[in-house]
C-alpha cells in the first residue's frame, strides 16, 4: 500500500506544479483576480497534500497499522474534493462550487488527525 501513496503522491504534485505552470501563464490573464487567487490556493494545497502523500506512503511502510491507510485515503479523498472543487470554480466561475470545498477540508484535517493518532498510538516498529 505504501507504493500505491507514493505514487499518488509523486503523481499529485506532478499534476499541482502543472496546474500552477498553466494556472501562472495561461489563465492569470483570462481570469479575474479573485479567482486566480482561488486556483492558486487549488495548487498550494493539492501540493501539500501531495506531499503529506509521500508521508502517508513511509508511514504505511514503518507503521503497519489500517489507520494510517485510512489517513492516506482521506488525503486522496479531501485533496481530490477541495483542491478539485476550487479548480472547477475558477475555470467556471461557478461559485455554489465553495460550498462544496468545505468538504474536502474536513476530510483533510480528518486525514492530518488520524495520520498523528496512529503513528502516536501505534506500539510496533520496524
Amino acid at each position: 500500500m505504501e507504493r500505491a501513496f507514493f505514487v499518488i503522491g509523486a503523481l499529485s504534485a506532478f499534476v499541482a506544479v502543472a496546474a500552477g505552470a498553466f494556472g501562472a501563464h495561461w489563465l492569470g490573464d483570462r481570469m479575474a483576480e479573485d479567482l486566480t487567487e482561488v486556483y492558486e490556493t487549488a495548487a498550494r494545497y493539492q501540493m501539500y497534500h501531495a506531499l503529506a502523500l509521500l508521508a502517508v506512503g513511509w508511514a504505511a511502510g514503518r507503521w503497519e497499522i489500517a489507520s494510517v491507510r485510512w489517513a492516506g485515503w482521506l488525503f486522496v479523498i479531501g485533496m481530490a474534493i477541495f483542491s478539485g472543487s476550487l479548480y472547477l470554480l475558477s475555470i467556471t466561475g461557478l461559485r455554489w462550487l465553495g460550498a462544496v470545498t468545505p468538504i474536502g477540508g474536513v476530510a483533510l484535517l480528518a486525514a492530518w488527525l488520524l495520520l498523528a493518532w496512529s503513528v502516536a498510538t501505534s506500539r510496533h516498529r520496524h
